[in-house]
Formats: C-alpha cells, sequence, structure tokens
C-alpha cells in the first residue's frame, strides 16, 4: 500500500511538472511575434533592426523574430496567408488593402517622407524629368509594390498613360544595380544605401528626390506616411497588449533615432549593413533621418496624399470609398511608455 502511494504520488508529481513545461511551452509559442521586414537592410527600415539590436522587444517581455523580405508587396501576402503577425512596410498597402476588402492597420508610423529617390542611369542623359519616362523601363521593388505605386504615379503626373512605361520588378542593393549596369532598367526607384552606392560609383544621378519631407511636398504633394508597423486589424483587437508592447518598443526605437547621431544609429546596426563603406553609410543616415517622425505618430495631412496618389491610377482603389480611419491608429503610440 506505502509503495503504490509513493508511485502514485511520483506518478502525479511527473504529471504535473508535465503539464506546466507543456504550459510554458505553449504560452513561448504563442507570445512569440514574426514580423517581416520588407529588406530589413534598408535605411527607411532601420528602426526594425535597431529596435532588436536595442533590446528593446526584450525589455517589453516580447519574443520578436525579424524575417527579411525583398518586396514589401511579398510581406503583404505573408501576412494575409497567417505566417507572420506583422508587417514592416509602406502605410500605404493598408489604403490597397481596404480596397480589396482586407483590414490592415498602421501601429507605428515610422516615416513621413517616402526615403527613395528615382535614379536615372548616367547612360540616358536624354531623361530629365518624368515625362521622358515614355519607352522607357523603370526598376521597382516589385509589381505592386510601393514602388510601383509611386513610379506609375510620377509617370500620370507628367502626363503619360501607363501603357507609357513598363516597371520592371528588380527588387534593391545588387540586383538593383546590376539591373541598371545591364541597362534592363534605364531609371528605377531605391532606397539607401543603395542610393549612395550609385552615385559614388557615378553610374546614376538622382532625378526626383523623396528622402526628406519637404522634396516630398514638392514631389507628390504633401507628406507621405510610408516605413510603418502594420498588422491585421483583427489581431490588433484580439492582442491588445502585444500591440501595445510592440508600440512602447519601436516609439523607443524612434526616439533613441531623434536624440542621436548618425554614428552613433550606425554603430548599433549590423556591420554587414554598411556594405563596405561605414562613412557612406552613415552621411545617407544623416541626410535622410528627418525622414523618422520622432514619436511614430501619423501626420495629419498624410493618408490623404497616400489615397489621392492611388485613386490617381490604382484599379484596386480608383472609384472605391475608402475609410482611412481604418488604415491606421494613434492610440498605442499616444499610449506608449
Amino acid at each position: 500500500m506505502r509503495f503504490t502511494r509513493k508511485l502514485f504520488n511520483g506518478i502525479a508529481i511527473s504529471a504535473i511538472a508535465a503539464a506546466a513545461s507543456l504550459g510554458a511551452s505553449a504560452t513561448h509559442a504563442a507570445d512569440k511575434i514574426t514580423i517581416m521586414v520588407g529588406g530589413y537592410e534598408k535605411q527607411i527600415y532601420l528602426p526594425a533592426k535597431l529596435a532588436e539590436n536595442l533590446g528593446y522587444f526584450k525589455d517589453e517581455g516580447l519574443d520578436v523574430e525579424l524575417l527579411n523580405e525583398a518586396a514589401g508587396v511579398d510581406a503583404e501576402n505573408q501576412l494575409l496567408a497567417g505566417a507572420v503577425q506583422g508587417v514592416v512596410g509602406f502605410y500605404d498597402h493598408c489604403v490597397d488593402l481596404q480596397a480589396k476588402g482586407k483590414f490592415v492597420e498602421s501601429i507605428v508610423q515610422f516615416s513621413q517622407a517616402p526615403g527613395e529617390v528615382e535614379l536615372v542611369s548616367t547612360k540616358h542623359p536624354e531623361i530629365k524629368s518624368p515625362a521622358d519616362f515614355k519607352g522607357k523601363n523603370l526598376g521597382v521593388t516589385g509589381l505592386g509594390s510601393s514602388t510601383n505605386f509611386l513610379t506609375l504615379y510620377m509617370a500620370s503626373k507628367a502626363g503619360l498613360q501607363p501603357g507609357d512605361v513598363v516597371t520592371v520588378p528588380v527588387g534593391a542593393g545588387g540586383t538593383f544595380i546590376a539591373a541598371m549596369q545591364q541597362d534592363q532598367i534605364q531609371a528605377g526607384m531605391t532606397t539607401e544605401p543603395t542610393i549612395s552606392r550609385m552615385l559614388k560609383t557615378g553610374e546614376a544621378k538622382v532625378l526626383v528626390d523623396m528622402r526628406t519631407v519637404d522634396a516630398t511636398r514638392q514631389a507628390l504633394g504633401g507628406t507621405y506616411p510610408a516605413a510603418s508597423l502594420y498588422l491585421e486589424s483583427s489581431w490588433v483587437n484580439e492582442h491588445k497588449e502585444e500591440t501595445q508592447k510592440l508600440a512602447n518598443a519601436f516609439v523607443k526605437t524612434l526616439k533613441f533615432i531623434n536624440t542621436h547621431s548618425a554614428a552613433e544609429i550606425a554603430d548599433k546596426m549590423p556591420k554587414d549593413f554598411y556594405v563596405g563603406d561605414k562613412d557612406g553609410y552613415i552621411k545617407a543616415l544623416e541626410e535622410g533621418k528627418g525622414m523618422f517622425t520622432p514619436d511614430g505618430v501619423m501626420p495629419d495631412d498624410g493618408p490623404k496624399t497616400v489615397l489621392a496618389v492611388l485613386s490617381e491610377f490604382s484599379k484596386n482603389v480608383k472609384g472605391k470609398q475608402i475609410d482611412l480611419s481604418k488604415t491606421y491608429t494613434t492610440e498605442f503610440v499616444k499610449n506608449a511608455k
């Protein structure tokens, strides 16, 4: 009898321990948040890797995994498929997706300017403005991407028809550079550090600059909220606590950017992001870090500018009623610690 009781107690304790272990494992799995970044080596998406390297996710008790994806449109697809919980990408996807009946919202607005530049190959001096795009191949990160939206808008604003230009998906970094070197594209939209790399070699020059708020207003007619953390609205409603913690981490990151020099920020980034030229990386960041918001709050005139751009040519958005209030929220950034 004593043996049986001892055996029973042992089995019970083992069962409780196993259940506790299983529960802890399940909790850990549930707490893990996977965020896909539309190219985390791009300076426009710098807050994602910076937040991780500063330890701000861990400070909030979050287990965040960052995944890299070259084109924002592919990151968007991963979110809708349920493969990831969040995307660091352009806010305009939130507008475009609502037109398709999908509801996602920007939780933290990283930037109020695209941070993009339209580069033109120095082999093609005949291209002096977007009006000269007719008959040219124009590089974009991906078809349906934000760079595709903006490129077509610039062409449209210059009086060209959609069939007058061909947008070619060439990604960023080395693939973009190779496409321009091989004349597969004659101009293209890209970000830092790709911009500085091409300017340094003299293979390209800047045609349209959207790295600052003022330059963006001139090019697009208003501020253009771009890089952001966006999540499915249904996930936000079901995970208020986790969403708030993500907002806390990113608002702290934006404050770090706003209060530190480009050199200090660069020191926190992975060395391979410099692409062998740390000085160039720092210089580009010095010139472009003004695009970042200081607090993650959506600029008042931003959503309207984005809607105007998409309504101009996008078959998805044109003629649709878009409720901009459902494409972003300032609730979490305003409550951030």
